[in-house]
């Protein structure tokens, strides 16, 4: 057995991966991947284990591609995946009891983790649709009604993909950054860890795209179950916790202030 456990991070490009991954990598017992020679520090381009080249992850695309959907059972659910994965990050990570691992693609590859990793844990991360379509607009060429339905299609499947996990948190962009401390101490709490004071440096980005996109009626109805709304709202929304301990769970209900996991 490792002597180290993965937190695997996955979201749509421009939802605030890198911040949550940040976030955690600044906690206690934690290892990051930092100052690496790729894009954003993101693991995926570290590993030759499953290919990705410009035609894998491409935004507003990959989430909804059978192809780049990984999951038990399927061609890469094997010893030898687990085994390479662990080689080509090994010079990333000190010996830290986790190692937190982002890159945008895991939230296709979370059930293939989980079988190779079966001790890791899960972040999801959202940001309102409207405000993913805006930021992701100037690399994809794409309607941002097509760019919204993707993220609905896409987050469609990931709710599925949940269903499966062991140990998986949701994490909203919008609380985030209306309340770092809260969403810290979260994070903190699925680690089994104590919090760390949140930076003073975070701010709202989804101001820089009010009125850029708005969602449709029947956008906004099925934005809803993740508590999104027309117009940039972000309604509450207790989210997912699942950890196979109940006092894991329990302690991130009491962080987020008595809000039910799933």
């Amino acid at each position: 057995m490792t002597p180290h456990r993965y937190i695997f991070v996955g979201g749509l490009h421009r939802s605030g991966t890198s911040l949550v991954a940040r976030l955690i990598g600044d906690l206690p017992d934690v290892s990051a991947i930092n100052a690496a020679p790729v894009p954003e520090n993101e693991g995926v381009y570290l590993q030759g284990a499953i290919p990705h080249t410009a035609r894998h992850g491409v935004p507003m695309h990959f989430a909804t591609d059978p192809a780049q959907h990984h999951i038990e059972g399927s061609h890469f659910d094997r010893l030898e995946t687990q085994m390479r994965l662990e080689r080509d990050w090994a010079p990333y990570f000190n010996d830290a009891p986790w190692r937190v691992e982002k890159s945008p693609v895991n939230l296709t590859r979370m059930r293939l983790y989980q079988q190779l990793f079966p001790l890791s844990q899960f972040v999801v991360v959202t940001r309102h649709p409207e405000a993913v379509a805006a930021a992701t607009s100037k690399w994809v060429d794409l309607d941002p009604a097509a760019m919204m339905d993707h993220w609905l299609d896409a987050y469609d499947i990931v709710r599925r993909d949940i269903d499966y996990l062991h140990a998986v948190i949701t994490v909203r962009y919008e609380d985030l950054v209306n309340d770092p401390t809260a969403t810290l101490a979260r994070l903190a709490a699925f680690l089994d860890m104590n919090a760390m004071p949140a930076p003073s440096d975070i701010r709202d980005g989804n101001r820089d795209y009010a009125g850029a996109n708005t969602l449709s009626p029947a956008q906004a109805e099925r934005a809803s179950a993740w508590g999104y709304g027309a117009g940039l709202q972000a309604q509450p929304w207790a989210g997912v916790t699942r950890h196979p301990l109940r006092r894991i769970a329990e302690d991130v209900e009491a962080a987020a202030g008595g809000e039910m996991p799933a």
